[in-house]
């Protein structure tokens, strides 16, 4: 449960934000002005703002101003007319804005990635805190693995022109790691924007991205991403989903640092960096004529491999886990600041198939089922957890190393649904080096099979 301030003078627009946010079991407060909305965020400190920009005593850039340096996650409330200022108020530290009438879905939306970077923030606190230091290392882990990646952001975050390339499987934190890259980098004081390049329309991505020249037909004129998110960072998801149209119009603003808008001539100067992120094998990707060989190796000039949960050591899951739970505690309130012993050999052998985003659901679940006991039990875990860990299951079965290595690369292989090179990548071999141990262990029919079947799956 979050908390969140709507500071607005219109009773019916907060009466009406105002209970949409508890249906979904949010805590809302309200104020009607600039000096209450003020005086309410010092007080309550809400994990988001609703701020209405023309208000009886001032405007919502008054209560920005007032706010900076207080780590507030505004949203800005605008009518049409209002839309170039909602625009400046952005860059002067607003998250987001969104226009009269409302949308619920894009209300939603905004709110949850809102809330999204105020657990962001909160988690680098707790972090400092912990560690005595703002060091990217403090939120990657300890291990000598996560320790060189954290060595390699902090080399991109100051390297702040360099385009950045994040792979991972879904749910390893990329879109964190984005956020993270850009609030350790000189960028950090201008906009972070971000949005997926899949499940929207190729004319309306090129809107968002580029914005567009109101002229005679149906289209108005729309501020590009690209230029809200000026002197800031770009973040764009799932980048293989973006449309072959687009690509070289990306590849320019990439490589000319230039764009023009959709219906538009004149050619714009951008100041923006990119990071973009994948959970595909872009070769594969490049192979297939998805995606443009060009693009591909602009975008790759110092990829970031974020590991899955089931290949991170285990003092690195520890970590997570801890800087999770004190994350979630700040929401769970009367929750327990313990795992006990059992819990912890649950948490540790389960391997996480939806990393990262499912790690979070199954503890934010434990402390809520918790709530007033000293320690998370392992009883308090999903059912489904416990089963798949196989916690407590201690007796010793004697195996062979060629065994356990056998077994180990079957499962790898039947993860990637017998991609080879993926699989080779997880295991740090070499994709000659796969092909010879899937040969010593008789694989070969296994691999076949599992590729067949993701095939008719439409994998």
């Amino acid at each position: 449960m979050a908390t969140i301030l709507i500071i607005d003078d219109d009773p019916g627009v907060s009466a009406v934000l105002g209970a949409f946010f508890e249906r979904r079991s949010h805590h809302v407060v309200r104020a009607g002005g600039c000096e209450e909305g003020v005086d309410t965020f010092m007080r309550v400190r809400p994990d988001l703002v609703l701020l209405d920009l023309r208000l009886p005593d001032g405007t919502g850039f008054d209560v920005l101003t007032r706010l900076a340096g207080e780590d507030a996650v505004i949203i800005m409330i605008t009518g049409h007319a209002d839309v170039p200022l909602a625009v400046q108020a952005m860059q002067a530290g607003a998250e987001h804005f969104l226009q009269k009438p409302v949308d619920p879905a894009h209300l939603e939306a905004a709110v949850d990635r809102g809330l999204e970077k105020a657990r962001l923030r909160q988690l680098a606190q707790l972090a400092r805190e912990r560690r005595g230091g703002g060091r990217v290392g403090a939120l990657l882990g300890t291990s000598p693995a996560m320790r060189e990646l954290a060595h390699q952001v902090e080399l991109l975050a100051a390297t702040d022109r360099t385009t950045v390339l994040l792979v991972g499987e879904t749910g390893t934190g990329k879109g964190r790691l984005a956020e993270l890259i850009h609030a350790t980098s000189p960028r950090a004081d201008a906009p972070f924007l971000d949005i997926s390049c899949v499940g929207m329309p190729s004319e309306a991505l090129e809107e968002e991205l580029f914005g567009s020249e109101g002229d005679d037909r149906p289209r108005r004129r729309r501020a590009a991403l690209v230029e809200i998110a000026e002197h800031g960072t770009l973040f764009l998801d799932e980048i293989v989903g973006l449309d072959p149209v687009l690509q070289p119009r990306l590849l320019k603003l990439l490589e000319a640092r230039t764009y023009r808008r959709a219906g538009g001539v004149r050619e714009t100067n951008a100041d923006v960096r990119v990071i973009a992120s994948t959970c595909r094998d872009l070769v594969e990707e490049v192979n297939a004529g998805r995606l443009r060989e060009e693009l591909y190796y602009r975008l790759s000039v110092m990829p970031v491999n974020l590991p899955p949960l089931r290949a991170r050591a285990r003092e690195d899951l520890v970590d997570l886990i801890e800087r999770l739970m004190h994350e979630l505690q700040i929401q769970v309130r009367s929750a327990p600041s313990e795992i006990a012993d059992g819990a912890w050999e649950v948490l540790l052998r389960y391997p996480w198939p939806g990393n990262l985003r499912e790690l979070r659901n199954v503890l934010e679940r434990a402390l809520i089922v918790a709530r007033g006991a000293r320690r998370v039990g392992a009883e308090h875990l999903p059912s489904e957890v416990r089963r798949a860990s196989g916690a407590g299951l201690s007796r010793h079965v004697p195996r062979s190393l060629d065994e356990v290595q056998r077994a180990h690369i079957e499962r790898t292989l039947r993860a990637h649904n017998g991609n080879r090179t993926r699989a080779a990548r997880e295991l740090g071999i070499s994709r000659a080096t796969l092909i010879n141990k899937i040969k010593q262990y008789n694989l070969v029919e296994m691999v076949l099979a599992t590729e067949t079947r993701a095939a008719s799956n439409g994998a």
